[in-house]
């Protein structure tokens, strides 16, 4: 693993890319976005480090398109439901649009794959338990870093058939990737600054 882009630094960005956009979306930005979870993570991989800076940007727009959907967005603040659901199809469209144009095809993959696993997570009367969310992540942000890998798949078939004990087993499944590439601590921060986003309030305007 290679160093990331800085803390912040691609919240930042995205913030630009939707100011200088306009219209009714622009007008719901908060001042100063923190909380980056698995962009600093894929941008210190190996596989990303050409365009390190801009998988990382990608990376936290498509997080930020599902934390407005289903969670506490960190970026932007709609304030209804029509614009919540524009605002993050538009950042999800965002994020693929700009890893479609790095050329990056089999990460475009991994991603729309998070999208539709958190999209059948969260279609049912209840919420999904807490760990699915991190379980889906995780896996979708090891496998744009790292590529994918056998168990990895396995595990999101797991989910996507929403086996018992699946969202468990995927969590395990990461971690015993990310021992055997030495970034347990990265993985780790990632999940704590995930955790974090989700349980916090979004910043003021």
């Amino acid at each position: 693993m290679r160093t990331g882009v800085a803390g912040s630094e691609a919240l930042a960005q995205l913030r630009e890319l939707v100011a200088a956009e306009g219209g009714e979306l622009a007008g719901t930005l908060v001042e100063e976005p923190t909380g980056e979870a698995f962009g600093p993570l894929v941008a210190a991989a190996e596989r990303c480090h050409e365009h390190a800076a801009g998988y990382a940007l990608l990376v936290e727009s498509i997080l930020e398109g599902y934390l407005v959907h289903y969670q506490r967005p960190r970026l932007v603040e709609p304030p209804d439901e029509n614009l919540r659901l524009l605002a993050g199809d538009y950042l999800y469209a965002l994020g693929l649009s700009r890893l479609a144009a790095i050329g990056d095809l089999p990460a475009v993959g991994q991603l729309a794959e998070v999208i539709g696993l958190c999209s059948q997570a969260h279609a049912g009367a209840e919420p999904p338990s807490s760990d699915t969310p991190e379980a889906i992540w995780v896996l979708g942000a090891l496998g744009v870093a790292t590529g994918s890998w056998d168990e990895g798949e396995a595990a999101k078939r797991a989910l996507r058939e929403e086996r018992p004990e699946a969202a468990s087993g995927a969590l395990e499944a990461a971690f015993r990737r990310a021992a055997d590439l030495g970034i347990e601590r990265d993985v780790q921060r990632a999940l704590i600054a995930f955790r974090a986003s989700v349980l916090s309030e979004p910043s003021g305007t």
